[in-house]
C-alpha cells in the first residue's frame, strides 16, 4: 500500500497484529530530515522481536493520507520510533 506523508508518496506494511506503528530512525532521517523537531518526550521503553533487540528512540506524530477512490483518508497516528540492526 503507498500513503501519502508530507505531500510525498510512501510505501506501508500493514500488520493487523501490530499494537502500534513503528518507524525506522533511518527511515526518518533519509525522509524527514528534521523529524527530531516533532520528537515527543516520552518513557523509555523495550521492543523485542524476530530480529533481536531493538533500541527505543520515541514517538513522533506524523499525518498520513491514504488514497481512496471515493476521498482520501486523513490519520494522525502516533509512531514509535525504533534503531535496531535492521533498521
Amino acid at each position: 500500500m503507498t500513503i501519502c506523508i508530507e505531500n510525498s508518496q510512501h510505501p506501508l506494511i500493514i500488520d493487523s497484529g501490530a499494537h502500534c506503528s513503528i518507524v525506522a530512525r533511518k527511515y526518518l532521517h533519509n525522509h524527514f530530515p528534521n523529524w527530531e523537531k516533532q520528537h515527543l518526550p516520552t518513557k523509555e521503553k523495550n521492543f523485542k522481536g524476530e530480529l533481536g533487540n531493538m533500541k527505543f528512540i520515541g514517538t513522533i506524530i506524523k499525518e498520513i493520507i491514504i488514497p481512496h477512490r471515493k476521498g482520501n483518508i486523513r490519520l494522525n497516528p502516533e509512531h514509535v520510533v525504533l534503531e535496531g540492526s535492521h533498521s
